[in-house]
């Protein structure tokens, strides 16, 4: 029986060893409270056993009730914390203070009848053996077990069915050594009243409990995290308190500022110059906007990654921290990209303009096929054009109207197709060398709505969708009227786009100078004299200033085109 008391002993002894052993700072502290009190409450079993008088033996069992009152509460304490069951701290409290009081009845063991109404000792087989009559404090001691017990077994049901961060294989590892002393507790006297089998029990606590520490560290991803990131060293944090002073840096950040390893905690950040260049901007740019957090840093060829933020105690902010991460690699790696979109992007935009280029020479193409059939207007198309932007560079001078340059592109543009829709037209009308018949001139008048269709059919899905509405408006209307006498709609006024009555001008002066098959060229005074009579008739009053500050250039254009 002595061999048990010193094995059981030796056993706990050297179970708390390894954990000394195998200790991270990340371990719950009541799982060092369970290994540092179970030696005590076996070596309290061993000074019984071994102890000449009651006096010796009252004082060892005080010593076993320090670690027994006590484990219980640490072991329902680490369940609770690994269930992810946070009691209030009042609740805490209460149940260390209940601890304490059942403790405290322990201790009057051997001069008040409150724990124990009477003690007396015995020796058996070499051993010493109290034998005792318990008192209602006693009592008190079992409703202690059977309520951290009760707590504790609920706290892993409700775990285990509905805590899904909870790793169920830890809560039964932690059920074994629970089970097992609170066997030992209520069941150990009936299977031998003279040796505590409490003692037994304890150990292989001990020894359930180092595999469950190991264990748990993988559960606790925020630790293990940092713990990658410092073994990696690809993060370091340099810390400071809310006067900027220095706190201190990790390793990692030493590494990679050597400078750091040279200052003094404590040290006021701007007295130091690595820390007021690099640090201070930073800490002072976060405190005035949090969105603020993140910049660059390069270094002998490196760049980093300096991440502010606060720097918590618990839940309690004490000052900041910068996260230093190097991020040469995923910087190098974005410039590779961004050097490979660039070379993509020329090379699109040069396929782009190729393919504009080629689609706009197609519609010029079709534009001068449809003139090639009208024996009429040989030359249209292009003088039209010049006409329109003589007339839109004039408007874009003083540029009342408020014109963009994307404007003026889109209209000189969209010129050329004004008179697609004649390609719809007869060729019997189309081509008649004289003045058309009403009846004529009513099958003419829808090449207008025609062109419009046909611009919209030959534009449609283009990823210019401004220019495509221009172009449309110029063909559709550009034979509109601003009293409302034209075609094909009739619109009247600002109903009339902007691009149709700029085109109409050019139209119609480019008709009157030119020589047509059943006409001669009209001189520039008397075309000027029509265009003025119909400002506020046919064209856009509001555009005469232009077309007249526009004429000078306009008739310089014509005189030099060959006869």
């Amino acid at each position: 029986m002595l061999i048990y008391y010193f094995v059981t002993f030796g056993i706990s002894l050297l179970f708390t060893l390894l954990y000394v052993l195998i200790w991270h700072k990340h371990f719950d502290v009541h799982f060092t409270l369970m290994f540092s009190f179970i030696p005590i409450a076996n070596l309290g079993a061993l000074m019984r056993a071994v102890s000449t008088n009651l006096n010796e033996a009252i004082v060892a069992n005080d010593i076993i009730y320090l670690g027994s009152t006590f484990l219980m509460l640490f072991m329902m304490m680490c369940i609770l914390d690994r269930c992810n069951i946070t009691l209030p701290k009042p609740v805490r409290i209460g149940f260390f203070i209940f601890s304490m009081i059942v403790f405290a009845g322990a201790l009057t063991s051997g001069w008040a009848p409150l724990f124990y109404t009477s003690l007396s000792m015995t020796k058996k087989n070499g051993v010493t053996i109290l034998v005792k009559e318990y008192g209602f404090m006693h009592t008190l001691f079992y409703v202690m077990i059977i309520l951290y017990m009760l707590i504790s077994i609920g706290a892993m049901i409700y775990s285990f069915r509905r805590k899904k961060d909870v790793s169920n294989k830890i809560i039964l590892l932690m059920a074994i050594p629970e089970a097992l002393t609170v066997f030992s507790y209520f069941f150990g006297k009936m299977i031998n009243k003279d040796i505590e089998f409490v003692a037994a029990a304890y150990c292989f606590s001990q020894f359930f409990f180092l595999f469950i520490v190991q264990s748990i560290c993988l559960y606790d991803v925020e630790e293990t995290h940092l713990d990658s990131l410092k073994e990696t060293k690809s993060t370091g944090f340099i810390s400071f308190d809310f006067r900027l002073r220095y706190l201190g840096s990790d390793e990692t950040a030493q590494t990679f500022f050597p400078e750091l390893a040279e200052i003094k905690v404590d040290t006021k950040s701007e007295d130091v110059p690595f820390l007021a260049e690099q640090a201070v901007n930073r800490l002072k740019s976060f405190m005035e906007n949090e969105d603020s957090k993140s910049s660059f840093y390069s270094r002998n060829g490196r760049t980093y990654l300096l991440d502010v933020n606060y720097l918590y105690d618990g839940k309690k902010k004490r000052g900041y921290r910068i996260f230093v991460e190097d991020d040469t690699e995923n910087q190098e790696y974005i410039a590779l990209i961004n050097r490979f979109n660039t070379v993509l992007q020329e090379e699109v935009e040069e396929k782009t303009v190729h393919i504009k280029e080629m689609h706009d020479k197609l519609i010029l193409s079709m534009a001068t096929l449809v003139e090639s059939r009208d024996n009429s207007t040989g030359g249209h198309i292009k003088r039209t054009s010049e006409g329109v932007r003589i007339l839109v560079d004039e408007m874009m001078r003083k540029n009342k109207l408020h014109l963009t340059n994307d404007f003026r592109k889109a209209i000189i543009k969209a010129a050329p197709m004004h008179d697609l829709g004649k390609i719809a037209v007869d060729d019997a009308i189309l081509r008649k060398p004289g003045r058309f018949e009403p009846w004529e001139f009513e099958e003419m008048k829808k090449h207008a709505a025609e062109g419009g269709r046909i611009v919209h059919q030959v534009l449609e899905g283009t990823d210019d969708e401004y220019f495509r509405k221009i172009a449309e408006n110029v063909a559709s209307y550009h034979h509109e009227r601003w009293d409302g006498s034209g075609y094909p709609k009739g619109l009247k006024g600002l109903e009339i786009p902007l691009e149709a009555r700029i085109m109409a001008i050019a139209d119609v002066y480019d008709a009157l100078v030119s020589k047509r098959v059943y006409k001669e060229s009209m001189s520039f005074e008397e075309a000027d004299r029509i265009i003025l009579e119909g400002m506020g008739k046919h064209f856009d009053q509001r555009l005469e200033e232009y077309y007249v500050a526009a004429r000078p250039r306009l008739e310089e254009y014509y005189r030099s085109l060959p006869e």
